[in-house]
Order: C-alpha cells, then structure tokens, then sequence
C-alpha cells in the first residue's frame, strides 16, 4: 500500500502510537527551548514564535535534493490554514471545523481522529463562521484545540478522547474562533472574532490547561461605564473614548496575535479594530480608544495589566494588530535589548522593547498613505489630512487586507532578517450612503460603518510579495514578488532557507540572505498554510497542509484568478525529505467555474439592488465580493441551484446543504430570498455577456 493512500484508507482509524525514544514533557521548560531539533511544539515552534529551526541537513546544496515523502488525502476538508505540531514522532493538526487529526509523523499513518461535531454545536450561529482553524497547542499529554463557535477542548493526546470542554463565548453572540489558542504556566489563552457580526466588546480569557477551569479574563475595551470597570485600566482606557460606544460594543476582539515572553512572565495581546470600524459611529467625539490595534502586555499569572502601546489610535480602517509578535534579543551596538517585532496591517514594522513597551523604531515596509511616518518621540503615526474619510469617502493604502496580514512572519536569529508576507492593495472607504446617526450594530451580519462587500476585486489590483527585512536598520534587504495576493506564512531554518508556499500552488525553498530561488514543486492547489520542520530518527522533514482557504477569499477576481475553484482540488497533508521519490498525487487543473444564465428568467431592478444588500450583509464574506467566488463556497453564478426558486429557498431557509457548512437562514423573507436570486441572477448574466 502506498503512503499516499494511508490517511484516506484509515480516516476513522485508532492504532498504537509509534515508538519513540523518549517522551517529552511539554511545558514551559520544552516550550522556551530553542535548541530542540526534534519537535515542532507550539504554534511558532517555540515561545519566541520565531518560526526558526536548528535544523541544517536541509540546507543551501542539499536543498536540490528534497522530495515528497508521504502525502496524506484530506477529502473531507476545504481551508487547510493551520500549523502543525509535532510531539515525539506524533504530528497533530487541525482541519475544517476543527477536526483534530493524530498521524505518524514518520509515515503518514492516521493514529486517530477527534471530530468536535463544530457545525451541530453552532448552529444558526454558523451564519458567522469559517470553516478555518490556524492551529492547536499541546500540554502535557494533552492536544487543546479551539473550535469556531467557540468552545476549548482538551484531547488525551495517546487515545484521541476528550479530556475537558469549556465554552469560551456567550452563545447568544456572534462570535467565533479561527485562532490557536496558546499555552504557558499550566494555563492556556484564547480570544475570539466577530467584531464585524456583533456589538462586539472583545477580551480574552486564560483558563486552567488541565482542567478547562477559568483563570482570568481580560476585556480589550471599557465596557459601560455605569456598571462600574473590571479594573483600573478599563477606567484608563474610558478616558480615550466618547460619546455611548458601549451600545456598539467597541471592538478589539483578539483573533490572532497571541505570545508568550518567559523572560518577564508576560502575556503580549495583539489586539483587533473597532466594532465598528468607523469611528464617526462609534466614537463620534474622536478619542485614541484603548486599546484598540495595540499590543497589550498582561501578568500572565493574574492577567493584570503592565503596559501596552497602540499602533493605530483611534483606528477608523480595520486596521487591527492581530498579526504575530515575535520575541528577539536585538543586539543595539553594545547593547543587547529584548524586543519584540511586529508588522500589523497598518503597513509599518515596530520594535519594541518587550519590557516596558518602549517604541524603539518603525518603519514601512509597504506603500502607506493613511500615515506619513511614526513620531519616535510620542510614538504616534504621523497622519494625513483626508485619510480618515471626512468628507464621506478617501482611497488609502494599505486595504483592509493590510500589508501584512495574519500569515505568520519567521525570524532567522543567524541572519538578523524577518521573511514577512506582504500585500500591496489599496481599498476606499466610503460612508456617503450610511447613517451615520441611526446605525445599528448588527445580530448575525455584516455592518462596519462603511460600504463594505458589494463589489468584486479586480484580478489585477495590488500586488504581493517575500520581503526580507531587517529590524536593526529597518530597512528591506530582499524582495521577490508573488502572486497575487493571499500567500502563507514563512519558515526558516539554520540551513540558510526561507520555505514559504504561495497562492498559485508552488511550494518554494529560498536562500535565506540573497532571496535566490533554490527549490521548488507545483502542488496543485492554492497553499494558504505555512510549512514547519522536525526531525525523526535524526531524519529532517518538512510538512505542510494543502488546501486553498481563509478570508482573503472574499475578494472576488483577486482570489478566483488562479482556478482553485471550490471542492475542485484535493486537500493534502505533504511532507517532504532529501532524497524521497514518492511522486506527487495528480491534481485537476485550475478551473473557472462558467456563469448559467436563463434567458427567460426576468431580472426586477429593484429586487436585484435589494439582494445585493442582503448578499453584502450576509453571503460575501463565503461567496465572495461581487457574486465572484475566491474558492471558498461555491460560485453562485454557475450554481443551478439558483435558477430555481423551491432549490434556493431550501438551501436559504431550510439548511439543505447544512452538513457542507452551508447556513440556513431561517428569518430570512421571501422578499429576500427572491432580492438574493435576481442579484445573482444579474451577476451571472453580466459574467455571460462578457464571455462572448
């Protein structure tokens, strides 16, 4: 039997774990060392989140001679996102909605698999939810996963049963998880999305890793004032905002962006936008609204607050700071600093001194125009007059993407460069056609403050890219382009290289300081994933999963371009050796989905503008922008489901296509139903005509 068929033959399957020579404990101790060549621990492979590997056998010559080892067939997952762990020979991952897998790291044999059943416990919250997962954590003897309507779940990592379950949100909200939840001291963290489904007041919670019992939790912005604040850094924090924000939640919901420092026992929060995201609704008297896009430090016994700094005061852009943090000594001419990089989607890079939140630099590292540079005396950006769309309406760099996004960056400790994932793409915010004053936050469906989700992204809008940077200088050493414009994060090692997967399929090897192309192979399907590596019996392997999915999907054209249509490619667990033949499973090529169109089916103007609102506030962000689908969810356009009103009605209302993630809309109208069917239908008809 070949490996490549293990994982789909034995896709339920329970069998003795392999031998190992050793059983590490994970923990604090396993989790801040750097110089293990073994396994692959947390999310960033250490507490530094580096992405950096000890491991050479792979390197700048032998590079040439890598090949695929094992491949494990996934049918049964779309977005493949997450990172995987690896524990003494004993890969685990998640998959769509959280399905947890354990697999011999060596061969690709299934171990067990744990499904959390995500779908039937949310519900019709799935209105608001991915199906993506970026990772899990391991503590011992235990996998804790987080599950997208909410829960935590800890598994017996040897048996693949459930340990504990605690659910982390209010059910009634819409919020979600996407994020890995993180683990130090005998407890682990997690925070949540949903600022742009909910009047959203995010926070995030450390519970008990043992026991799933609740250690503390710590709110992102003030709640109401009248009930008196939690601590004395929401009272701080009330002091930078006006007007009732507390009515339209506020925001900073922490969806990514989680690090551990063992050097000062704190926890380091990046934190998320406003809900909404303009601040004329939310806070109309103006205000910095901590902590909004900031980095929060926290006790990490207590969860009391020590210090924070804020990238984007007052943020009216989305533009949040849930991107990584990463720990680094940074070597200052005879001084040695212990510093923090972080490259958020304002477009900027900082270093910051991790134990006071001291700014040390910030630079840009792609086009910016909201801001013209970082004061280094106040540690403010330096705005533009107009970027803030007063008069109703401004096109600013970078988009909502941001120019880094929370596709993980790596830092090679031997050559001093972060190998960062960037995007080049403008967005305009216009809020000509909202009300300002009688907006309402939303129960269930999108409403930002701003048009958002009614048009398609042009294919060749933006650009994207690996760029090289150097903290120190502050200054890009290398760049080479990408295509556009969702490309994984990055993993590098002391072999002198720099893995990242990109969105057209290739999976590439470059060298670490020049940016040289030493490597690579076609897998045949969009990666949004980013690679690790570890070792087996003094063997290096490098894993990663293959699956084309996450957000940036939404973005119409831009994402649909390279024909990774949806439930069209497989998805696959690869690894890859030095001197490994296993041939790389046939995929189909890139295919676009053609647009039906009836002839006879007449299209009402006005039903057509109604659905277009409704597809904005409810179906684009799996649909796509403009009716055009980036991958994630079938295209509408050429759906027959949507020439027929019983079929479409069935789907909307009553959930039959429920078990491929598909939502039901249970409150929806008729007058809805019909609005979505002739928006679609006017869409189709436009792709058509232009086909000819």
């Amino acid at each position: 039997m070949s490996r490549s068929s293990w994982g789909y033959l034995l896709s339920f399957a329970m069998v003795a774990m392999p031998a190992v020579h050793a059983e590490t404990m994970v923990n604090d101790t396993s989790l801040a060392d750097e110089s293990n060549t073994t396994n692959w621990l947390s999310y960033g492979r250490t507490y530094s989140e580096q992405r950096y590997s000890p491991l050479k056998d792979i390197d700048t010559t032998s590079v040439k001679r890598l090949g695929v080892d094992w491949v494990m067939e996934l049918p049964k997952d779309r977005s493949l996102i997450g990172t995987p762990l690896v524990v003494d020979g004993v890969m685990y991952f998640t998959g769509s909605y959280s399905v947890t897998r354990a697999v011999d790291a060596k061969t690709g044999k299934l171990l067990w698999e744990y499904d959390p059943k995500s779908i039937e416990h949310a519900g019709d919250r799935l209105v608001n939810m991915w199906d993506s997962s970026r990772g899990l954590s391991f503590w011992n003897g235990k996998v804790i996963i987080a599950t997208i309507d909410g829960r935590l779940v800890a598994i017996d990592a040897k048996k693949g049963t459930q340990v504990w379950e605690t659910m982390t949100i209010d059910p009634r909200k819409a919020f979600y998880i996407t994020g890995a939840p993180k683990v130090f001291r005998g407890k682990v963290i997690i925070g949540n999305g949903g600022t742009e489904h909910e009047a959203a007041r995010g926070y995030v919670t450390a519970y008990d890793a043992d026991t799933g019992e609740l250690a503390w939790r710590f709110y992102i912005v003030p709640g109401n004032p009248a009930d008196g604040f939690e601590n004395d850094a929401m009272a701080m924090a009330a002091k930078t905002w006006t007007g009732e924000w507390w009515k339209v939640g506020g925001g900073g919901n922490v969806w990514n962006g989680i690090t551990y420092d063992p050097d000062f026992n704190t926890v380091l929060i990046g934190t998320g936008n406003g809900s909404p995201w303009n601040r004329k609704i939310r806070s109309p008297g103006g205000g910095d609204n901590l902590f909004l896009c900031s980095i929060l430090a926290l006790d990490a016994d207590t969860g009391e607050y020590k210090w924070h700094y804020q990238t984007v005061p007052g943020e009216t852009w989305d533009y949040n700071s849930n991107m990584d943090i990463v720990l680094a000594d940074l070597k200052y001419g005879e001084q040695t600093i212990k510093a923090l990089m972080h490259a958020p989607k304002n477009g900027f890079f900082y270093v910051i001194n991790r134990k006071n939140g001291e700014l040390l630099s910030a630079e840009k590292i792609g086009k910016v125009t909201w801001a013209s540079h970082i004061d280094l005396k106040t540690g403010r950006p330096v705005e533009i007059a107009g970027s803030r769309y007063e008069d109703g309406e401004e096109t600013v760099w970078p988009s909502t993407f941001g120019t880094h996004n929370w596709h993980a960056m790596s830092y090679n400790p031997n050559t001093g460069l972060a190998y960062i994932p960037s995007i080049e793409l403008p967005a305009t915010f216009t809020d000509t056609k909202v009300d300002l004053t009688a907006w309402k936050s939303p129960h269930g469906h999108v409403s930002v403050g701003v048009e958002f989700g009614t048009e398609d992204s042009p294919a060749d809008i933006g650009a994207a890219s690996l760029q090289a940077w150097d903290p120190l200088t502050q200054k890009q050493v290398w760049q080479v382009p990408l295509p556009n414009n969702w490309n994984p994060g990055t993993l590098t090692t002391a072999g002198n290289l720099v893995f990242q997967g990109r969105a057209d399929g290739e999976f590439v090897a470059y060298q670490a300081q020049t940016g040289e192309q030493l490597w690579s192979v076609n897998l045949g399907s969009g990666i949004s994933a980013p690679p690790i590596t570890y070792s087996v019996d003094g063997k290096q392997y490098v894993s990663l999963l293959v699956g084309w999915g996450g957000g940036g999907l939404i973005a119409g054209s831009l994402s649909a371009q390279h024909g990774w249509s949806y439930k069209t490619h497989p998805r696959r667990l690869y690894t890859f050796a030095l001197d490994s033949t296993v041939p790389v499973p046939a995929s189909p090529p890139p295919h676009f989905p053609q647009a039906l169109d009836d002839p006879n089916f007449v299209i009402d103007p006005t039903l057509a503008e109604h659905g277009k609102e409704v597809y904005s506030q409810s179906c684009f962000l799996c649909h796509g922008g403009g009716a055009v689908s980036g991958g994630l969810a079938p295209d509408l356009r050429a759906s027959p489901i949507g020439l027929a009103r019983e079929a479409f009605a069935d789907v909307l209302i009553k959930g039959a296509k429920l078990a491929n993630g598909m939502p039901r809309f249970p409150k929806f109208t008729d007058r809805e139903v019909d609005g979505l069917m002739h928006y679609v239908r006017t869409e189709a008809r436009k792709a058509v005509a232009a086909s000819k």
